[in-house]
Formats: C-alpha cells, sequence, structure tokens
C-alpha cells in the first residue's frame, strides 16, 4: 500500500469514523447504510493495494502435479523422444491472461518466462526465436527470415511485420542457375544445383524484423530477453527427434562445411543422436552480442563480417570439392531493412480475418480460400464421431475446402511476388480478395466432381510465377501477453538446415529457392515470370501467420477470437485453412482444430489427407479408407502421405462466465502450451 492510499485507508477506517476523523472532521451524521458504504470503499482500496497474488504460470501438468519445463524431472516435456509423426493425445489448455504455443518446449518456456514476467508478446517472440534458433536449427533461427502479425489490444490495429530475407545487390535472374549469372558460364551452380550453393543464402531478415517490431512494442530491456537462450547454448540441452532426424538425413551435405561437421558430429564421424547433450558456446556468444549491442551488431561487424565469409566458401571442407559462393557483401547485410506492412484482411460469414501480405502470398490465398467457402454452408460438412484427435472429416469437407483452395492457389501462383517489384492486379489486394470476385470463383466448384486443375482468374496480364518449393525448414508460434496483445509468427531457414552453411552457431537459410530460378515462363520464354530473382528483391513466400476477430454490426474489426499459423512451405495454406475452418465453421477447440486431419489441396489434381492421423487408414493407398473413396469417387486423385504441419493455436473463449486463453499444440512436432495455465 502507498503513502496516499494509507491516508485514505485511514481517514475512512472505522477507528477514524468512531473518533468522528471522517469527512470534514465532524463525526458522520448518517446511518448504517451510509457506514457500510464506506466499509465497502475500504475494502476495494484494501484490495487493490494488496500484493498480487503470486503467478504460478509457466508449469506444465505432468499427473497430479507440475514440472518445470527443461528441468529433466519426470514428465518433463523437454525430455527427448523420437519424431512419431504424430502423438494422439494432446488435450486442450486453458490459461487466465497470457499464453505462448510454439513448436518445442524449451522455446515455449523462453516466451512463457517473459510472459510472467511482464514482457509484451513482441518480447515473449524475441526470446522464443532465441531459443529457436539453438534447439530447432533444422526449422528457424538467426540465420534466416520470419514474418509476423501483431495485434495491439489498445489500439485495437493489426500491423504486419515483414523480415523476409533479401537478394545481393550483385544478383541478377540467372543468379540460381548460372555459376556465371552474366550467362557466360551456364554450368549450374555446385555442388548440385542452388540449394547447397552460397547461392542460395538471402540476406538474414529475422533479428531486425524482431528489432522493428520490440521497438514498436517492445516493453522489458532487450539484452533481458536472451538469457535462457544463452544458458541453454552455454549449458547445452538434449538432442530431440526431428533434429536427430534432420542431422543424419543431411548428414553429406552438413559435413562440408566444417562448423556445421564439428557441431553436429561425432569424432568418428557419426551423427550425434537422440538426446546427445549439445553445446553450443558460438551461439551464446552471437546472442550475447546482439543482447549487449543490439540488432545491428547482427548486420554489421564481427558477425556480419563471419555470414559474409561463409556465404562466400568456395570449397569443402570434407574433400575440397567446388561449392559456387555467393555474392552478399557487408553492404548487403548493413543496408537490410525489414518492413511494416498493411496486412490482409477480409471478412469470413460473423469474423474478420487478417493473415501476412505479399511478399508472401500465404495471406492473399488463405483470405481468399475462406471468401469461396463462404458461398457454401461448411457447417453442414463438420467431422463425425469428433474426438480429442478432432474427428474424422467428411467427404463433402474436404472435397470443397481443395476446390476452393485450388482457386485460391491459381491465382496466386500466377499474380502475387514481392510488390515492391511486382504490383498485384489493380494495384491492389481487393481485386484478388473481393466479395464479387471470390463469389464468381465459388461458381466455379461442383458438388459431384473435382475441377482437377484450376485456372488463374482474368485479373490482368501478369506473368507466371510458380513456386513449388517444399520448405522442411519453418516453424510457427503464437503468443498472448497479459494486455491481450498477440503475435502470430512464422520463422523459417527454409529447407531441413537450410543452405548447410553454419556460422558462429547458427545455420544460414537457402531462402532465394523461394524464387522461380528459371526468370522466364515456360510456354512462352518471351515472358518475364513475377517471381524472379532481382536485386534486393524478397522471394515470395507461403507462410500465413494469421489472427481472426468478432466482426462488428457494422462489420468493422471487433475483439481478438483466434491466432494461428503452421509451417509447411506450399501446404502451409492448407493446414491454417482446415484449422480455421475446423474452429470457425465446426466448432472444434483449439487443440481439436489444430489435431484435425491436415487436407487440401494446392493448384493440381493431387488432394492432400494426412496418413500420419490416427483417423485415416493410410494402408493400401488409403484405398480403405471412406474418405478417400469417397473423394476418389469425386475424381480426387488422393495423397496419403504424412503431412508436416506444426499448427499453433490460441482461441479466446468463455469458462464460466470468464473470458479466458484455450491453446493447442500440433501433434505432429514437438511443441507444448504454456501460460498462466489451469483446470477449468
Amino acid at each position: 500500500m502507498n503513502k496516499n492510499n494509507r491516508r485514505v485507508w485511514w481517514a475512512l477506517s472505522p477507528i477514524a469514523l468512531s473518533l468522528g476523523l471522517a469527512g470534514c472532521g465532524g463525526a458522520s451524521r448518517n446511518d448504517a447504510q451510509d457506514t457500510a458504504t464506506i466499509l465497502a470503499t475500504i475494502a476495494a482500496i484494501n484490495a487493490a493495494n494488496q500484493p498480487p497474488a503470486p503467478d504460478n504460470g509457466c508449469l506444465t501438468s505432468t499427473g497430479n502435479s507440475s514440472v518445470v519445463v527443461g528441468s529433466g524431472d519426470a514428465g518433463d516435456p523437454a525430455a527427448p523422444e523420437a519424431a512419431s509423426g504424430y502423438a494422439p493425445g494432446h488435450k486442450l489448455v486453458y490459461a487466465k491472461t497470457y499464453m505462448v504455443v510454439a513448436n518445442h518446449p524449451l522455446a515455449t518456456r523462453a516466451g512463457c518466462d517473459v510472459l510472467k514476467a511482464g514482457g509484451s508478446a513482441v518480447d515473449a517472440a524475441v526470446a522464443v526465436q532465441a531459443v529457436l534458433g539453438l534447439v530447432e536449427p533444422q526449422s528457424s533461427g538467426l540465420g534466416g527470415g520470419a514474418f509476423m502479425l501483431y495485434y495491439d489490444a489498445a489500439t485495437k490495429k493489426v500491423q504486419a511485420y515483414d523480415g523476409r530475407e533479401t537478394a545481393p545487390a550483385a544478383a541478377n535472374e540467372n543468379y540460381l542457375r548460372y555459376i556465371d549469372p552474366t550467362g557466360a558460364d551456364t554450368t549450374p551452380p555446385l555442388p548440385g544445383g542452388a540449394r547447397a550453393s552460397g547461392r542460395s543464402i538471402g540476406t538474414p531478415g529475422a533479428v531486425r524484423m524482431l528489432d522493428l517490431a520490440y521497438q514498436d512494442h517492445g516493453k522489458l530491456p532487450w539484452k533481458d530477453l536472451f538469457g535462457y537462450g544463452i544458458t541453454l547454448a552455454s549449458d547445452g540441452f538434449l538432442i530431440g527427434g526431428r533434429m536427430a532426424a534432420a542431422i543424419s538425413s543431411s548428414a553429406t551435405s552438413l559435413k562440408r562445411d566444417a562448423e556445421a561437421t564439428a557441431y553436429f558430429f561425432n569424432a568418428d564421424g557419426t551423427p550425434k543422436a537422440l538426446g546427445t547433450r549439445l553445446q553450443n558456446p558460438a551461439y551464446a556468444k552471437t546472442l550475447t552480442t546482439i543482447a549487449t549491442q543490439g540488432a545491428n551488431a547482427f548486420y554489421t561487424g564481427d558477425v556480419a563480417k563471419g555470414i559474409v565469409d561463409k556465404i562466400g566458401i568456395t570449397t569443402a571442407a570434407n574433400d575440397g570439392s567446388a561449392i559456387t559462393p555467393g555474392m552478399t557483401t557487408l553492404t548487403d547485410l548493413a543496408n537490410y531493412k525489414a518492413k511494416r506492412r498493411d496486412p490482409v484482411c477480409g471478412t469470413y460469414r460473423d469474423y474478420y480475418v487478417c493473415s501476412m501480405s505479399p511478399p508472401s502470398s500465404g495471406g492473399i490465398a488463405v483470405v481468399a480460400s475462406l471468401g469461396i467457402l463462404e458461398t457454401f454452408n461448411m457447417g453442414l460438412y463438420k467431422p463425425t464421431a469428433i474426438d480429442i484427435e478432432g474427428g474424422k472429416p467428411t467427404v463433402m469437407g474436404v472435397h470443397l475446402v481443395s476446390e476452393a483452395e485450388r482457386l485460391a492457389y491459381a491465382d496466386r501462383d500466377k499474380y502475387v511476388a514481392d510488390t515492391d517489384f511486382v504490383p498485384l492486379p489493380g494495384g491492389s489486394v481487393d481485386t484478388m480478395i473481393n466479395k464479387p470476385y471470390l463469389q464468381s470463383r465459388a461458381s466455379l466448384i461442383s458438388l459431384t466432381k473435382s475441377m482437377g486443375v484450376a485456372q488463374a482468374g482474368n485479373l490482368g496480364a501478369v506473368p507466371l510465377g510458380i513456386d513449388k518449393t517444399e520448405e522442411h525448414g519453418t516453424t510457427h508460434f503464437t503468443i498472448v501477453d497479459k494486455q491481450g496483445n498477440v503475435v502470430s509468427m512464422t520463422t523459417t531457414v527454409e529447407s531441413t538446415l537450410g543452405s548447410f552453411h553454419m556460422t558462429q552457431g547458427f545455420m544460414l537459410n537457402n531462402q532465394l529457392t523461394d524464387f522461380s530460378a528459371n526468370p522466364n515462363d515456360t510456354v512462352d520464354p518471351s515472358i518475364k515470370v513475377a517471381n524472379r530473382v532481382a536485386p534486393g528483391k524478397r522471394p515470395r513466400s507461403t507462410m500465413a501467420p494469421t489472427l481472426v476477430f468478432k466482426k462488428q454490426s457494422d462489420g468493422s474489426m471487433g475483439e481478438f477470437v483466434m491466432g494461428t499459423g503452421s509451417p509447411g512451405g506450399g501446404t502451409i495454406i492448407q493446414f491454417v485453412v482446415k484449422t480455421v475452418v475446423g474452429a470457425l465453421d465446426w466448432g472444434l477447440d483449439a487443440q481439436q482444430a489444430t489435431s484435425l486431419v491436415d487436407f487440401g489441396a494446392s493448384n493440381s489434381a493431387t488432394t492432400n489427407v494426412g496418413g500420419e492421423h490416427p483417423n485415416i487408414d493410410a494402408t493400401n493407398s488409403g484405398l480403405n479408407d471412406p474418405l478417400v473413396a469417397g473423394l476418389i469417387g469425386l475424381g480426387h486423385k488422393v495423397s496419403v502421405s504424412a503431412q508436416s504441419s506444426g499448427v499453433s493455436t490460441v482461441i479466446r473463449t468463455s469458462v464460466g462466465g470468464k473470458t479466458v486463453l484455450t491453446g493447442g499444440a500440433d501433434p505432429r512436432r514437438e511443441g507444448i502450451v504454456l501460460g498462466d495455465t489451469f483446470t477449468p
């Protein structure tokens, strides 16, 4: 209780009243009713000045007790497990005021600790990314890029942040396909295409983007956000299943890099295995530099020099074979700028949906898919036998979602690239997502037969720029802080372990392979594709961090309802759409919508139905499953290959008349949900 409030308490206390000290110095003339009112005021003041109840958040439940994540105690979810494909039984998590869902338990803990200490959602995002770059180097890191959607609860505004990597100033349209981009030597980059060469490495954007968002919305000191990451890097952590599998499957490529070899392999050359304690003092040093000197220290000085030197290597460490160097310079790093962008927003039934803007195509495709589906009563096609895993999708539910996505993918393939270089049709995203246009697209959907491959809408003569790259080096997290601010952030090094180039404890991306390597349209070579390489350009992405709000009666954006997103390369759109439809149309909770079978289609004849899910019979190529058989009957070519989503979902709802947060972590990854959790 502060000094002034102590005076108030004394003046209104029963002792003061009995001595005639209340009011203006005389005893109160009023009866017991007035006294009761005064005593109620006293109680309110005293309650307001009591120390807050202890915050026991950021613990995870294990049976009848709780455990600190990363402690190594029994029930610790950070204990390494072999990658299972799908771990059934994830339960919905409830929290009172703050929550983090990330794809690794240690990263989730890092963010939760920051929120518990009073940090903002952006503060927590910095801490989460710092840890993910250590414990999930196959998915994201300091050497990669990211997109963030941020909701400011005070202003009720959504801001998009673009941390996508850029091509170096020396790049041209042939940068990815020829050793000599001038065309004098048309040999492909070594050692076998651009991916494992220096040419695939874009100027990293994640650190600068986090710094930009922090400048806008940070609360705790920047230097305090890296502590847990530094501790883990110094003391070590245990290799998890996905990381162990990535090291083993990428062994040949990693061994071309001296630092990667020393870090990921034993002295006898064998990959470090599941459960191995791994220390990364170089990463601890890099994080310490960023923490104490700010984001500029990553883009200038010794850290930047280390990045440029590694991009420029020309020979493999293990056998001296040639590696084509990239052309990134210190100037490229020093000049990198993250950008604030307007999100892509549209309405869907009683909701307002916002997602990421270009250079990501994900947000446009998600909003367009939903806009097409709005024509249909999706509530009629909810999953059957709904269980903790989300139930069994119906044939018509999967059919309609897949057809809508085919149409949305066709448009994004043709029209979307980095809008700083190639404008959208009509100069605005509205051209691609307005209601009349999407209704016209919906009219192309048949209830009895799949369209197979969709044609793009006629929105003008914009050249094709199709990207079919499969990303496996991506992750997603969703955060809500005590003030109701929200971060939905997807972060990536592109493919598993990026370019296989390692410097100063972190992996460098291979993000430039998201450009179209051939700058010319394959049908008409005289036409340049939209997504071709250009100096300073950002490759198109499919990442789609997404936020959902209630739609008010006037059509404007109301209260926050849901945040979600996923890794998955070109299938990210499918993973996000099925989660949003699952929650909004089918009434699934955050965990059920996240766990729900991954299904959908890009613009091809193939429809994906995730065979890793326990509710799908993937034997005999899925032909024994009624869902697959029903889709085939509608003309779909169905793949039941395992899907690798990493959906992280938070939904705001009401329990017992109180607004609470609910969270779901994808059973296909290692992630968990943490916050000031409780059992309703």
